[in-house]
């Protein structure tokens, strides 16, 4: 087998060991959801299909033609860090053998996500009722754009949709100026992070209590949600919901508006963004000074330029008559200097400053970032090796972390997982590549070497993930139905 597995240097047991989670999902909400679940140590089995491979072939890293490279639905650099953490089986569910296999997978796993419109799984017979008839403590989680109730619930979405519905969209971008809308699919990210504080609720409800439960979430609704300090602003203060007319730029105060009651509510000079060097387009650091002192150690970072040194600039009213030659004069210095540099020299004297910022940046040079161990370089079998995303947060005794590591060839892991973990034998899985359970039978397979690998190996698969399965579920800590407030009801936060 083709391994894209590279070792973290992180040790430890980490928090959802022993949990299988069968993912259905696509995209960018679901994906990033069950990303997480597997850098918290779940196993997660992805259910494929190369007919409608989700993002595999949107967006490739490195487009045709490149000498010695053909684009496969192997190398998508997005596809690979979403779907990172996890396993790969390729399945036709629409199939009699291949529903039957998506069933058997249902009955040993413990958590069940997938992000289509509602409905989709009852087409494949595998509602929740249908569900718990497999794995009674199963937990089903589905996160679809409006719910699996209402009026809007067949309506399809995804995160550009369910943030300009919700309002979201509303409050981006410049006063004065039309919504800008999101340079990201902020709601599919958050919906994913959402996602995984589901999954864990109802993980820890089914472990007090011995229940499963479906989770029935809305993209939409959470949009909705994430405008509450907007609504809140907008009774309270009165403020209007039309985007009045305010100038752009990054000044504490605009020419030709009032000092006092400007917009801009705090009154600071300097307060910019100045060009470094070399000059190119990225190359900008932000400086404000919140009080003449601050101005003072500014001056003095500079090397105390004569014109900086002019008692006129002394004082706030000062700064404010001169914001042009003060803006000028900073910036001759500024461009003198990298922005990395410029913000550790005015940081070291007590000056607040901050590098504007790429996505390059942030990946490559951000100090921070590096410190923290955000991204982490990990091999990948057709892409080499590249910086993945790590887990955002560190946990002390229970950590996360990226493993196996990058997304999986498709299809990687059908021998594990049908002939290892469901027993079928070594002729099954050989039908089910002729007769299209594995992979449909009028598309090429010839990209993908180790799928014929797999035929060619009659040596029997071993298993070595999560051993449990319907016959032994957790152990609940309260009888079932005892908790019926709700999972974390008792518990006291400081």
């Amino acid at each position: 087998m083709v391994n894209t597995k590279k070792k973290t240097g992180l040790t430890g047991k980490r928090p959802l060991e022993g949990i299988r989670v069968l993912d259905f999902t696509w995209v960018r909400a679901g994906p990033w959801c069950t990303r997480w679940l597997g850098a918290m140590g779940a196993e997660v089995i992805k259910v494929e299909w190369p007919i409608n491979p989700s993002t595999r072939g949107i967006g490739r890293v490195v487009p045709d033609p490149v000498p010695g490279f053909e684009a496969t639905l192997n190398n998508n650099g997005h596809f690979s860090d979403t779907n990172a953490n996890k396993l790969s089986v390729t399945l036709n569910t629409r199939s009699p053998r291949g529903n039957d296999l998506v069933k058997r997978l249902v009955s040993v796993s413990d958590i069940v996500i997938e992000n289509f419109a509602a409905g989709v799984l009852e087409k494949w017979g595998l509602g929740y009722e249908e569900m718990k008839k497999l794995r009674p403590d199963i937990i089903y989680l589905s996160m679809s754009g409006f719910g699996h109730t209402g009026r809007n619930k067949d309506y399809q979405t995804m995160g550009p949709i369910a943030q300009a519905l919700s309002g979201l969209t509303f409050t981006s971008g410049l006063p004065g100026e039309e919504p800008a809308g999101w340079g990201w699919s902020y709601m599919d990210d958050t919906g994913g992070m959402y996602g995984v504080m589901y999954a864990l609720s109802a993980l820890y409800h089914r472990n007090m209590t011995g229940e499963g439960q479906h989770i029935d979430s809305s993209q939409w609704i959470k949009g909705v949600q994430l405008n509450g300090a907007a609504f809140l602003d907008i009774q309270a203060n009165n403020r209007s919901t039309a985007r009045e007319g305010f100038p752009a730029g990054n000044r504490a105060v605009w020419p030709g508006t009032p000092v006092l009651d400007n917009y801009r509510e705090g009154i600071y000079v300097p307060h910019n963004a100045y060009r470094t060097s070399p000059g190119e387009y990225n190359d900008w650091c932000a400086i404000v000074c919140f009080t003449d002192d601050e101005w003072k150690k500014l001056v003095g970072v500079m090397g105390s330029p004569s014109w900086a040194t002019d008692n006129k600039l002394d004082t706030l009213k000062g700064r404010l008559d001169n914001q042009e030659e003060i803006d000028n004069g900073i910036e001759a210095w500024t461009k003198t200097l990298g922005k990395y540099e410029i913000m550790e020299l005015c940081q070291a004297a007590g000056v607040p400053s901050m590098p504007v910022q790429s996505n390059e940046d942030s990946v490559e040079n951000d100090p921070q970032l590096k410190a923290r161990e955000v991204y982490q370089d990990m091999e990948h079998a057709t892409l080499g090796v590249w910086p993945l995303q790590n887990a955002p947060f560190k946990m002390s005794e229970t950590p996360a972390y990226n493993d196996p590591g990058p997304a999986s060839l498709i299809g990687q892991h059908n021998k594990e997982v049908f002939e290892g973990l469901l027993g079928i034998s070594h002729e099954e899985l050989v039908n089910g590549y002729e007769d299209g359970t594995f992979w449909p039978k009028d598309h090429d397979r010839s990209l993908y070497p180790y799928m014929q690998d797999m035929i060619d190996d009659a040596s029997k698969a071993v298993w070595d993930g999560n051993q449990h399965g319907p016959s032994t579920p957790p152990e609940p800590t309260r009888t079932v139905g005892s908790n019926p407030e709700g999972p974390f009801s008792g518990m006291r936060v400081l």
